[in-house]
């Protein structure tokens, strides 16, 4: 059905709602981590803040425990890159990603792959996972015992695209006094998790992006998923969904119920985590941040690619913030990306509070470091 013309504030909102960041959920970890269609996770810990600004009362150790009882994994899933999944959705996902993941992984590979049977190793790299989880060092050692004139690494990275491979704790795991980082060790998710659930389809995952993310137009699915040739899915779709078109003129789609609050809706302060998926699921960062703020933003990233978490005010990136630990605290420092009102500032402050009471037991410390 077509419903008209949507403003950028009023799609900014409806992300936000349904992501819940307007209003914190009571939800259980699992349960929010598949409402959100999943978290950017390839940090040992960040996504953690990700899970803090959406869950009312979040401790460290619920989401620890949701991994530990494999309720959550992580994996390779979107864009091929770890994501933070329930255990339904990396086995309903996985098959219908993989030939994505393939493509992804082994384009740099397929060379030095010549003359290996790939289905001798898949099969020897499964048993031996399922055997126990190994870190990619040790498994490589073991592949190479079978083909010693290959480089392992290629081996290794064969295997990881192929197997729904998935990181076991410790690794992610959180303890009484901080992160756990521990050695990155992989496991099949068939061995992981105890069940069989039907891959999923392009339609459903269409619709699981549009309930978590939208209303987005095709090119936004297909950035989030890391799937393309999705417009004939959209197609397949529309007699069941809500058509908009954006401010660009742009078709944006959305399922009929998902939650579209009135633009002038109040969106409270939040700190988004380094690797968010609000500014890596659309084709067009601009829901989030203009123009200006994305390059002010931009001046502050690392030589070797380490993104400082962003702040939202009104809905709208408008700082950066950078957590730190020494001395068993923790010291937040924030950096505005435009001038901040005297109640911005205030609300920032308390936010912060929360957000190094979650990281930390420990003494905390808020710095207001110079303009960007």
């Amino acid at each position: 059905m077509t419903a008209g013309r949507i403003s950028r504030r009023a799609l900014n909102r409806a992300t936000l709602a349904r992501q819940f960041l307007l209003e914190r959920t009571d939800l259980p970890v699992d349960a929010v981590v598949e409402r959100l269609a999943g978290l950017q996770a390839q940090t040992p810990h960040s996504w953690y803040y990700g899970l803090w600004a959406r869950i009312a009362g979040l401790s460290a150790l619920d989401v620890s425990a949701a991994l530990t009882e494999r309720r959550v994994v992580r994996l390779a899933l979107q864009r091929s890159t770890i994501h933070l999944v329930s255990a339904r959705d990396c086995l309903a996902w996985r098959p219908l990603l993989q030939p994505m993941i393939v493509r992804a992984s082994l384009s740099q590979y397929r060379r030095k792959l010549e003359g290996v049977d790939l289905d001798e190793l898949t099969a020897l790299g499964r048993t031996l996972l399922a055997e126990q989880p190994l870190t990619f060092a040790a498994l490589e050692k073991r592949l190479a015992e079978r083909w010693p004139g290959h480089d392992p690494h290629a081996l290794s990275y064969a295997v990881r695209a192929y197997l729904t491979l998935v990181q076991v704790p410790p690794r992610g795991t959180w303890g009484g006094s901080g992160p756990i980082s521990g050695p990155i060790a992989h496991t099949t998710a068939e061995a992981w998790l105890d069940a069989r659930v039907p891959a999923a389809s392009p339609d459903e995952l269409v619709l699981r992006h549009l309930a978590a993310f939208g209303p987005a137009g095709v090119k936004d699915t297909q950035v989030w998923s890391g799937l393309t040739r999705l417009r004939e899915v959209f197609e397949r779709l529309r007699p069941a969904l809500v058509v908009h078109t954006d401010d660009e003129g742009v078709e944006v789609f959305d399922v009929p119920d998902a939650p579209r609050p009135d633009e002038d809706t109040p969106a409270p302060v939040r700190f988004l985590y380094d690797f968010e998926n609000l500014h890596l699921s659309y084709a067009q960062r601009t829901r989030f941040q203009t123009p200006e703020t994305a390059a002010a933003r931009e001046r502050t990233f690392t030589k070797n690619g380490v993104l400082p978490g962003t702040i939202l005010i009104d809905g709208e990136v408008r700082g950066v913030w950078v957590l730190t630990r020494e001395r068993g605290g923790v010291t937040l420092t924030v950096r505005p990306l435009v001038p901040w009102s005297a109640a911005d500032a205030e609300a920032i402050e308390a936010e912060g509070a929360g957000l190094t009471a979650f990281a930390s037991a420990g003494p905390a410390t808020l710095v207001v470091g110079e303009p960007v």
